[in-house]
């Protein structure tokens, strides 16, 4: 398996600005260089220049520059002639030809290539030159005294580059080691002092994560814990029934009823675990809110269809026990949209049909109603069931609170998990509905009413 290649973000801006910095520099240094060159040129032969007009007054004795250079081969040769063309000046060690050509000439003599220029007057005909060879050696050094900044100036500016996007990049390095250093279980936000606003969104990103996978660890602890808690006295109990039914295996009487409570617990047992799953699958679940783009993403649930199929999943339970189990009135013809998960909203109204069925006492009536109220569908579930003291209805929706509930004359008393409310409380707050609960006027038990938020418009 191939390593992935090392994108490193401070090694390719490093890469990328010092090989700009030394390109750039290359080309201005070869441009001076060259415009060096063609300067010197052109100040050579202006010097040619004028030291002929200033000889077209008198015949110097010796050249005016044997001595004035160090550089032997930079001196310049004089040649002048009568007007009858016969030579009457010759610099020494000169090797130029006896002839002139006016203006300027590239002459080779003797193996040497010169500079000439000539000029001519009433009186007499000048001629000075320049040895090529030592011209381009002066116009070179000239030209590299001139490209000299550029191989000083640019290793400094590449330091400077490394050291400025070293230290624009530092926040980021310490952010990594911050982020390396830490614990697995430290899921705390990650500090975004110094950092540059290109990099502040990602941290701010980073520690909402953090945030969200902080939540799903603790409801993950939680779950583990009250699973652990709860689990715990219904297994017990099923243990100690297949116990008595062993005890009682002679006695048919009591062998039927012990397997008839061992029945039942292992009921109470199976909807325990199916409430701990719901429950740790709903909390897992992102709310709504946390982000603005997963709401306005959430698909349209049709509450309508939510109220026709948690009825028939309770309908035969309430049939079992007699109660009355229906829609009050008819349902809104116009389809009431809200944004969500139907699955979810399903369990929602499923368990509030439950726990009313549960606690009705026999030839009871559980009522479900759908209205828009203040431009917000409300759903409504009514029973005549005992109720839940005002004092309880703060404390219903925790994990495994049990509110005291009177039985019914010639009834059991009804043992809940604890956990109806809690996920109806999950689901509620996931769709930014809100939970009210009071006494129904009709029917004298619980009124449970859901607030959910301004319809959403039809197509």
């Amino acid at each position: 398996m191939k390593k992935a290649a090392n994108h490193s973000l401070r090694r390719r801006l490093l890469w990328f600005v010092l090989a700009a910095i030394f390109l750039a520099a290359l080309l201005q240094a070869a441009t001076a260089y060259r415009g060096a060159l063609q300067q010197a040129d052109s100040m050579f032969d202006e010097h040619l220049q004028q030291m002929a007009r200033s000889l077209r007054s008198g015949i110097p004795l010796t050249s005016p520059l044997d001595e004035a250079d160090s550089d032997d081969r930079f001196e310049v040769y004089v040649q002048i002639w009568g007007q009858d063309g016969t030579q009457i000046f010759r610099s020494t060690r000169s090797a130029l030809p006896p002839r002139a050509v006016l203006g300027f000439s590239d002459v080779e003599a003797h193996g040497n290539r010169y500079r000439v220029y000539t000029l001519q007057t009433a009186l007499q005909t000048v001629q000075i030159a320049q040895d090529l060879d030592a011209r381009s050696a002066r116009a070179r050094a000239l030209a590299v005294r001139a490209v000299l900044p550029f191989m000083f100036l640019t290793p400094l500016l590449m330091v400077a580059v490394w050291w400025v996007i070293s230290r624009s990049l530092a926040p980021i390095e310490r952010a990594r080691r911050q982020v390396a250093g830490r614990r697995a279980d430290d899921l705390s936000p990650l500090a975004d002092a110094g950092l540059p606003d290109e990099v502040r969104p990602l941290v701010d990103e980073l520690n909402l994560l953090f945030g969200r996978v902080r939540t799903a660890f603790e409801a993950q602890r939680h779950f583990v814990a009250d699973a652990a808690h709860e689990l715990r006295s219904p297994l017990t109990a099923l243990k100690l029934q297949a116990q008595a039914l062993r005890r009682h295996g002679d006695a048919p009487a009591e062998r039927e009823a012990s397997i008839g409570r061992l029945n039942q617990g292992i009921d109470r047992a199976i909807r325990l675990v199916e409430q701990l799953l719901v429950l740790a699958r709903e909390e897992a679940t992102a709310p709504a809110g946390a982000a603005g783009a997963a709401a306005g993403a959430a698909p349209a649930v049709n509450l309508q269809d939510v109220v026709k199929l948690a009825v028939s999943d309770v309908l035969p339970h309430a049939h079992h026990k007699d109660i009355d189990l229906g829609v009050m009135g008819e349902l809104p013809a116009q389809a009431m949209e809200v944004s969500g998960q139907g699955e979810a909203l399903r369990i929602l109204l499923r368990n509030l049909l439950d726990n009313a069925v549960k606690y009705t006492p026999p030839a009871g009536r559980v009522d479900v109603s759908l209205a828009v109220q203040e431009g917000r569908p409300v759903l409504t579930v009514e029973d005549s069931g005992p109720g839940i003291a005002p004092g309880d209805r703060e404390r219903v929706f925790d994990r495994f609170y049990r509110a005291a509930k009177e039985a019914a004359p010639g009834e059991a008393a009804e043992a809940g998990s604890g956990l109806g409310l809690a996920i109806v409380k999950v689901i509620a707050d996931r769709h930014g509905a809100a939970l009210q609960l009071g006494t129904s006027e009709r029917l004298s038990g619980l009124k449970v009413e859901v607030r959910f938020p301004a319809a959403a418009p039809t197509a």
